[in-house]
């Protein structure tokens, strides 16, 4: 079940990275400019954020399994018809409805895991699983893209799904456990009275779970974002070597995985929480000692530190929704998780864009950014501390 859900899940982060790659061959075929082209991120990202607490309540009522199939068969069938799009603008709706589709696996893939396990403590090892497909299409997609774009044109990272949407959809007959029957029983139990997404956000517990994440992504992200901007046109390395320093960031959540799901299955997530956010304040001080001269074995090491507290603290906060959201409303509650990432990374789009418009890509605009990033990791860990002391 878990690698059914893990092959699903996979197919969001890893549409998400490949296509930084094929921007370019997509402004030139259909010669738009670079404010057009990146409507293909932009829009990915807004429908997966609106999407995700959609299809989780979906999930919650018509039956995770079935919603789970259904957004895989959703996306096979676009990607399929993605090469054969008459305009950009039909491009852009299919990576819209792409990102509907995707959205499903996560929020569905909760609730069966809660299903399964109905006991209180998270299944670490579940969630770390998914994680490390999530980290590895993150950090491998750019690289994927690269080869298929090489080789078969912008349209190879639509039809890529193809196939990938498929197997899921084989595994997912075979291994997802069938939905509740719809007895007399399961069909009062139907009717009862949800948790609405309004009752979920201010809930105590899932509120703070929710801010925290969202700023665990800010930070996160704003790194994501700026380092490659500073290395390419503050230090002048080429995209392929900046490329290469962000593997660290992007891949190390692979392995801390294992050992951060095994910390929460022995002393609960309060401890993984208070680590992942002194990291994270961790990496953002490192950004202050970047400069011009720093050596490339430096800005890998730093990369390092980089990529430690993503998986700590988005196994922690998954850990920590799982144990406070109410058992028939997971898949709400785990698809607003993931709108909290979205909104996350969007922030720090923001955040990154606005330092650098105003004092240009240099390493002093780095430091102003990393000043900001200070503060906010300083808040996470201070509320990561809180939540310990509860």
């Amino acid at each position: 079940m878990v690698a059914s859900v893990t092959l699903g899940t996979l197919l969001t982060p890893l549409n998400s990275s490949m296509v930084a790659v094929a921007l370019a061959s997509l402004q030139r075929d259909f010669a738009i400019g670079v404010g057009t082209v990146t409507w293909l991120v932009s829009g990915f990202y807004l429908a997966s954020a609106i999407a995700q607490p959609m299809t989780g309540r979906l999930a919650d009522r018509l039956g995770p399994r079935r919603v789970f199939l259904a957004g895989l068969v959703l996306v096979a069938a676009v990607c399929a018809l993605a090469p054969l799009a008459p305009g950009f603008g039909w491009l852009v709706l299919v990576r819209v409805v792409q990102a509907c589709g995707g959205s499903v696996a996560f929020p569905s893939g909760l609730a069966m895991i809660r299903a399964t396990a109905p006991g209180g403590r998270a299944p670490a090892a579940s969630l770390g699983a998914i994680n490390v497909a999530n980290s590895a299409g993150a950090a491998l997609g750019p690289t994927l893209a690269g080869f298929l774009v090489a080789f078969a044109g912008w349209q190879a990272i639509f039809l890529v799904n193809v196939p990938m949407a498929a197997l899921g959809v084989v595994t997912g007959v075979r291994w997802l456990p069938p939905d509740p029957p719809a007895t007399p029983a399961h069909a009062a139990a139907a009717e009862r009275p949800r948790p609405n997404v309004r009752a979920l956000v201010t809930n105590p517990r899932l509120a703070g779970t929710y801010l925290q994440f969202a700023g665990v992504n800010l930070v996160f992200y704003s790194i994501f974002l700026a380092l490659p901007l500073w290395l390419q046109q503050a230090r002048g390395l080429p995209p392929y070597e900046a490329g290469l320093l962000l593997l660290p960031v992007a891949g190390l959540g692979m392995l801390v995985a294992p050992p951060a799901a095994w910390s929460i299955n022995r002393s609960g997530n309060r401890p993984v929480l208070v680590l992942g956010a002194a990291a994270l304040l961790a990496g953002s001080l490192l950004l202050l000692v970047l400069g011009p001269t720093t050596p490339l074995w430096a800005i890998a090491a730093a990369g390092m530190v980089f990529g430690m507290p993503s998986t700590m603290n988005t196994l922690g906060l998954q850990s920590a929704l799982y144990e406070a959201a109410p058992p028939d409303a997971m898949g709400a509650a785990g698809g607003l998780l993931q709108t909290c990432r979205y909104v996350g990374a969007m922030l720090a789009g923001g955040l990154v864009g606005l330092v650098y418009e105003r004092g240009g890509t240099t390493t002093a605009s780095l430091h102003v950014l990393a000043g900001l990033l200070i503060a906010l990791s300083a808040g996470l860990l201070a509320a990561a501390a809180r939540r310990a002391a509860a």
